[in-house]
């Protein structure tokens, strides 16, 4: 993982950092968007994002993702100080292009799990490991995880940083994505009360 620059990043919610990072071994580049200064001791706000182009821009009701989105940069600027690592592994791993085929699959009857499992993909395909780096260059050994993942805590956990709480993280609920949502609680173990 490699360090190629930052910039100031203006949002409807406030002034960001941006800064961007390239992973050589799989040619992805990965961002992270902070807000605030802190110390290394300090434990803070933090959103794993990965990216999903249909709900983050395009803000499809399919998922939650583009509203889990829009939440953890608010929650950010209201703490104060706080960050975003938005990783480009749409589809829980699968690409843009399979995820429309999921989708289809989703149209005719399965459920997230079942279409990723028969394109030939494993229910989640998501990796973490950039985040170590990632989070060891901008200085961060201790936070608080905005998540209702419990994979990404351990995930975190073992590249060595202090998940000190895990906080429920929900959003953008509604009749399109609700059998989605039980999918993620049932099949994916995701703590959504």
């Amino acid at each position: 993982m490699r360090f190629v620059e930052s910039c100031n990043l203006p949002t409807e919610w406030g002034d960001f950092r941006l800064h961007a990072f390239e992973d050589a071994a799989n040619d992805k580049s990965h961002l992270a968007l902070t807000y605030g200064r802190w110390e290394p001791t300090d434990s803070l706000l933090l959103r794993l994002h990965s990216e999903c182009l249909t709900g983050d821009a395009l803000f499809s009701k399919r998922c939650d993702c583009g509203a889990q989105l829009n939440l953890a940069l608010r929650r950010i600027v209201e703490e104060g100080r706080g960050l975003v690592l938005y990783l480009r592994q749409e589809g829980r791993g699968i690409g843009l292009l399979n995820k429309v085929r999921a989708y289809h699959l989703q149209d005719r009857g399965s459920d997230t799990v079942e279409a990723n499992e028969q394109l030939g993909f494993e229910a989640d395909e998501r990796d973490y490991s950039m985040c170590g780096p990632m989070l060891r260059h901008l200085g961060v050994r201790r936070v608080r995880l905005l998540t209702n993942n419990p994979h990404k805590v351990a995930a975190l956990n073992a590249l060595g940083l202090v998940v000190e709480q895990r906080i429920a993280h929900q959003a953008g609920a509604n009749p399109h994505n609700e059998r989605y949502l039980q999918t993620k609680a049932g099949k994916l173990g995701h703590m959504l009360g």
